[in-house]
């Protein structure tokens, strides 16, 4: 088939530092072509994929320009020029203009929701909800919204070579994240005082809302021997995920799928999350680590660290091979594209 790929133009495809859904489009893109299709991605100039990248941006202009309105209608005038004659299908991975225009255009159109369904989404998904296939990458996450037209479930896929596999692990816990409220620091930050354990810390501050949480709530009571880097590489972020004791996933949102627990149980590396979203779905509770209600993080999280032996690195990585490699996802989204386009003839 003949795919284009229509990525945000906010960062780089692989991002630099922060951005998980630019990690999901790179390892699309490039398992799509691999798998024999012709493939078009449509991102920022300074992007580096195996399929044919085709640009308007020369370089992305960074995480602080994220829905640029400008930036946004720019991209998908340039990504959608004579779609009808070049493709077969459009994937589309912003919901923006790119999503607007795709569903004018006589080519099958596909978005992935890699959102969540605030008020303002789903009135913006409404207007266009027999127009596009939309692809929850949760179940958790389409039951939120059923009144869309689906054209399936795909879970996000992460290069499972690239993540070391470490049995014995060093003295620390992790926290990865932005630093909002939602995504429960607070929380991975009082689960180290309570157990008087390390803890690192990479997180994007940058956002006001992120700013306000680290200087107002964080910083404050960080307790002493902790780290706090700010975005990092891949390969920092792997090395950190395979030797860190644990990651917490302290979520308090419904977060419709959370690529860190799957990078950290590749690793063999258990997590301790919250079960929001489309945590229970990811985590297999008591085998590749636990699920801890919101209201009892602290405590109950401090009390499953005490038993980090009981869970088995092996089990955490077959899971991940299993269930959210690229190699599932890319099989996925093949089935996906072969159907909507027989649907569509």
């Amino acid at each position: 088939m003949r795919i284009a790929q229509l990525c945000p133009p906010w960062l780089a495809v692989p991002p630099k530092g922060y951005g998980g859904i630019e990690w999901v489009v790179s390892l699309l893109a490039d398992g799509l072509a691999a798998a024999g299709h012709d493939v078009t991605l449509f991102a920022t100039g300074d992007s580096s994929t195996t399929a044919n990248l085709e640009h308007v941006l020369e370089a992305a202009p960074g995480s602080d320009r994220i829905n640029d309105i400008m930036l946004d209608a720019t991209h998908t005038m340039f990504s959608l020029r004579n779609a009808a004659e070049r493709f077969d299908v459009l994937h589309v991975h912003s919901p923006f203009s790119s999503l607007a225009a795709a569903v004018e255009t006589t080519v099958p159109a596909i978005h992935t929701l890699h959102g969540s369904f605030t008020p303002e989404m789903s009135r913006l998904y409404a207007q266009v909800a027999d127009r596009a296939w939309f692809v929850a990458i949760s179940e958790a996450q389409r039951r939120t919204n059923e009144a869309l037209r689906y054209a399936g479930v795909v879970y996000n896929g992460i290069d499972v070579d690239r993540y070391p596999f470490v049995t014995q692990k060093d003295d620390y816990l992790l926290f990865l994240g932005r630093a909002a409220p939602e995504k429960g620091w607070l929380r991975a930050v009082e689960t180290a005082r309570l157990t008087g354990r390390r803890l690192i810390s990479a997180v994007k501050i940058s956002h006001p809302t992120e700013i306000e949480e680290w200087e107002g709530r964080i910083r404050p009571i960080l307790p002493e021997g902790s780290e706090v880097l700010g975005e990092i590489g891949h390969e920092e972020k792997a090395s950190l995920l395979a030797h860190a004791q644990a990651v917490l996933f302290p979520i308090d949102w419904d977060e419709p799928f959370g690529l860190v627990m799957t990078e950290a149980m590749a690793c063999g590396t258990p997590v301790i999350a919250t079960p929001r979203g489309s945590v229970p779905e990811v985590i297999a509770d008591g085998e590749t680590g636990w699920i801890v209600d919101v209201e009892s993080y602290p405590e109950e999280a401090a009390e499953r660290l005490a038993k980090l032996d009981s869970i088995d690195p092996a089990a955490c990585r077959d899971r991940v091979w299993r269930l959210f490699s690229k190699e599932a996802m890319v099989a996925g989204y093949e089935r996906i594209f072969a159907e909507v386009v027989s649907l569509e003839r």
